[in-house]
């Protein structure tokens, strides 16, 4: 009896030791970290890194080291990061991904290396359809989505005549078209501006001048800023209701002020959600960061959560590209949003909200939850992808 208890621990000794020498699996967490749209990735990467922190270095119970990267903005300089990352570095997965451009002048690289890509921000619709991927995974939305639910409040509400403006890129093309998916009339006017631009005076001249019931924008970070400013200086805040997406949201609303409430957002994930998890994370988010998390943070954070259930279920074997590609598809975990599983093309079936901003219970600017236009939404595009 007393050889087999030797024996038996001897074994878990030697267990133990496996699990504590085990070799770390190296995730690419790459994302624009600098610049005026450098807080949109700080925010996707201070949410990933707090359940990987909670968890003590680990996901899905096996030590994970996080290679942090700044594409800046460049898909120049992503597509440098990238072949870093899996030729030197051999990471099995690659997450972040902030702006469109820079997802698809990296994707077909990163997708082709059968290297698994899990974008928490970034949803550009040629990879929604004919170019999806098996490898890629998405914990956001399809860029047309957002775009759409605010199109179907827009239709509610009955507006006849609508300015549309947003920068001249993929996903601002995107947005427009998903606005119109469900808002049939014809927009008074599409304005498209340069990604760089700082200064609408001229644009909202032209907005003044079509008279609209009401005008949608897509202006992120730091152009959100300044448009937002701008849109109430030139005395239009209240006149033309302020329709947007990725304008108005928690990254934005702390220097927007005061000019930005009333204006209205269409997302999947706001911080006034009452589910159990959602609260315990806009909480623990709040109290380490001292700020109200961003959808952008909440995405990183189900992006994280999402790992962790798939690297459980195939106990860190991520080698086992079917395994574990399987695991990810099963989406096993609680998201902050609510309802979370994949369609086909690796984007999620969800409900899309529209919010308004507003002062919360401790005077600051928040999103408050006013309508869920679409509910369990498919993208435009998922029938388009060949995957089954």
């Amino acid at each position: 009896m007393k050889a087999y208890l030797k024996l038996a621990a001897a074994t878990l000794l030697c267990m133990a030791s496996f699990a504590s020498a085990q070799t770390p699996i190296k995730i690419g967490f790459m994302a624009e970290l600098s610049g005026p749209q450098g807080a949109l990735g700080q925010d996707q990467y201070d949410a990933f890194m707090m359940v990987v922190q909670a968890n003590g270095g680990k996901l899905g119970g096996v030590p994970v080291e996080i290679l942090k990267e700044d594409s800046q903005l460049k898909p120049e300089v992503a597509v440098q990061i990238v072949d870093k990352l899996i030729e030197r570095d051999r990471v099995p997965i690659i997450t972040g991904l902030t702006f469109s451009n820079v997802l698809m002048a990296v994707f077909k690289k990163v997708v082709d290396k059968e290297v698994f890509l899990i974008g928490s921000n970034a949803g550009p619709s040629p990879i929604a359809g004919a170019q999806c991927s098996p490898y890629f995974f998405s914990t956001s939305w399809q860029n047309d989505q957002q775009a759409e639910v605010v199109g179907k409040y827009a239709s509610d509400k009955g507006y006849k005549r609508i300015v549309a403006m947003a920068p001249n890129y993929q996903a601002g093309k995107d947005f427009v078209a998903g606005f119109k998916r469900y808002y049939k009339p014809a927009l008074a006017n599409e304005i498209y501006t340069s990604l760089s631009q700082q200064d609408y005076s001229a644009e909202l001249a032209q907005v003044q001048a079509a008279n609209p019931d009401a005008v949608f924008v897509f202006y992120p970070g730091g152009l959100g800023v300044n448009f937002v400013k701008q849109y109430a200086q030139a005395g239009l805040k209240g006149k033309y209701p302020l329709l947007n997406i990725s304008t108005t949201d928690g990254i934005n609303l702390p220097a927007q002020g005061d000019a930005a409430l009333g204006a209205v957002l269409g997302t999947a994930w706001g911080p006034d959600f009452k589910n159990p998890q959602n609260q315990k994370f806009v909480a623990e988010f709040e109290a380490k960061f001292k700020r109200i998390p961003s959808q952008y943070a909440a995405q990183a954070y189900d992006s994280a959560l999402l790992l962790d259930s798939a690297i459980a279920k195939v106990k860190g074997n991520v080698a086992d590209k079917k395994a574990f590609m399987a695991a990810l598809r099963a989406a096993d975990f609680k998201s902050i949003r609510g309802d979370f599983k994949f369609n086909v093309n690796g984007y999620p079936i969800q409900d899309l909200h529209v919010f308004e901003v507003a002062k919360d219970d401790k005077g600051r600017n928040s999103l408050k939850t006013i309508a869920t236009p679409l509910k369990a939404d498919k993208d435009g595009y998922f029938d388009k992808c060949p995957l089954k």
